[in-house]
């Protein structure tokens, strides 16, 4: 149903194309399917009027559920860059980019600029139900600070191709956020280092993959990362609830946009604070409207990290 419906779409874009570009336009433009890719795009062409990016997913909305609209296929087709995780939330887009023109458009898939981590089940994890033997990868790659520069540095580089007049800009604010990732990363590393425990739990999804790797810690969870899950089955909540008595765990995580339930219902059984790590997937309308970033984020996540290590 919903490849029947980004068909129809497509075919609607290409009788709308030649009003598509109604609303004042930059000589550049920019799309990023999700929060990382339109902030880090953000940082990287501050100062310049002559380009713009615009985030697809709309603040605060479930990025399993977004459908394109016409206008949002038209604006891809008629973008000079075009950035999308490749995901399991992005399959719609492998339709859209096959039945479009995209002559113009420098496409980056963000999966491709990192080192990938399949999706696991850990101890008292509900699985899916999906085929086990299908590997699935984590697409949550930009929660770890280390390939957020990464991406930073592919997506500088072509902005720098298309408008090489302002390269020099480009080079310098992205290296003014590589900058403060470093330092996030020495923050976090810290915290870790002088620990007391290496463990997380989340009584929510666990998009957090690649922080994990790449910090040496371990976690428990109620759903992989994801999962479309929302309600957890007694087993899994009686496991997790287990868990953090047995360990003495002091936080319990939820993560953003997420009901909490989970969390709360172990916490009340197991005296173990609810506290809220972010995963910048996407963000709240309001965190949006203000111009909150992902090192916005990632501080927040430093101070909630210190609180469950020790």
């Amino acid at each position: 149903m919903k490849k029947a419906i980004i068909f129809l779409l497509i075919i609607c874009s290409c009788f709308l194309v030649g009003c598509g570009k109604e609303k004042e336009e930059t000589k550049y433009s920019i799309i990023s399917t999700s929060f990382p890719g339109y902030d880090f795009t953000r940082a990287i062409i501050k100062d310049v009027n002559d380009i713009s990016v615009e985030m697809l997913l709309k603040p605060g909305s479930e990025t399993h559920d977004f459908e394109p609209t016409p206008q949002d296929i038209i604006n891809i087709q008629n973008s000079d860059i075009f950035i999308y995780v490749g995901g399991e939330s992005d399959e719609w887009i492998d339709n859209v980019l096959k039945d479009i023109n995209t002559d113009k458009t420098k496409i980056i898939k963000l999966m491709d600029v990192v080192d990938l981590y399949e999706e696991e089940i850990t101890e008292g994890m509900e699985a899916d139900g999906e085929d086990e033997e299908e590997i699935e990868y984590d697409e949550h790659i930009w929660t770890s600070p280390k390939n957020a520069i990464k991406i930073i540095n592919i997506i500088k580089e072509e902005i720098k191709n298309i408008d090489k007049e302002n390269a020099d800009v480009y080079e310098k604010n992205a290296d003014s956020y590589i900058n403060k990732l470093t330092d996030i990363d020495n923050q976090i590393r810290e915290v870790v280092n002088n620990a007391k425990r290496k463990e997380m739990v989340f009584g929510d999804r666990f998009p957090l993959r690649y922080f994990t790797e790449e910090y040496g810690l371990t976690y428990h969870a109620a759903f992989p990362g994801c999962s479309e899950q929302t309600e957890a089955s007694a087993k899994t909540i009686t496991y997790l609830i287990n868990y953090v008595k047995d360990n003495n765990i002091p936080v319990v995580f939820h993560i953003e946009l997420s009901n909490g339930k989970i969390a709360e219902t172990i916490a009340k059984e197991s005296g173990a604070k609810v506290m809220e790590f972010n995963a910048v997937h996407n963000i709240t309308k309001d965190d949006f409207d203000n111009g909150i970033t992902y090192i916005d984020y990632m501080k927040k996540n430093i101070e909630a990290l210190k609180e469950a290590l020790n």
